[in-house]
């Protein structure tokens, strides 16, 4: 990553962990991804060659306001995001607009348009069928799937069926205990990457 891009990677990292939603409060129900936490990750999944710059296809199946979706979006070719609750999924563009103004304050890039969130269930065919007729990618064509533990259960058995070979699911918000998971190879076993990060392999 060139310094442009990693200044950037850590400003939207502050800018959303300002405004992290947490487990207590009104709002406990919904848990943030630390983005601060997840960038840490990105120069480990680089250096391993599961993300590819400018060429790996992004999938959060959880995405909430969508925070990780634009993050990875400066790295990635597509960045995809799922969400069942639509007023969540609603937050993404007054706070992605609200983002852009403090990046061009900054004089930082801004993310890349390849930002493409749905709202629905994840675990639904014809949602796949219809994020894969807008976005020009099917479920098959992600390499990277990613939830903050929602669903991992049934998510890991989606992709065991249905994601290409080699392709990598991503679990945040573990920490000593992995689970196994039928059909994905855990390729971390001894620690979460940052203490944070599971990631699983299709076999």
């Amino acid at each position: 990553m060139n310094g442009k891009i990693e200044k950037s990677l850590l400003r939207v990292a502050h800018f959303y962990d300002e405004k992290k939603v947490g487990d207590i409060g009104p709002l406990g129900f919904r848990r943030s991804t630390d983005l601060t936490r997840l960038k840490g990750c990105i120069h480990t999944l680089l250096e391993l060659g599961i993300l590819i710059p400018g060429e790996s296809l992004f999938l959060d199946m959880g995405c909430a306001d969508g925070r990780v979706n634009v993050l990875f979006s400066y790295l990635v070719r597509k960045s995809i995001g799922v969400e069942m609750d639509e007023w969540t999924l609603d937050e993404y563009g007054p706070l992605r607009k609200e983002l852009e103004a403090v990046l061009k304050r900054d004089n930082l890039p801004l993310p890349p348009d390849n930002v493409s969130l749905f709202h629905g269930d994840s675990m639904d065919e014809g949602l796949l069928e219809s994020m894969g007729e807008e976005t020009g990618f099917d479920f098959e064509d992600i390499d990277l799937f990613y939830t903050y533990l929602t669903m991992q259960e049934e998510f890991a058995d989606l992709i065991a069926r249905r994601a290409r070979k080699g392709a990598v699911f991503m679990v945040y918000g573990l920490d000593r205990v992995m689970p196994a998971f039928e059909g994905l190879r855990l390729l971390n076993p001894d620690k979460p990457v940052e203490g944070i990060l599971a990631l699983y392999q299709k076999e």
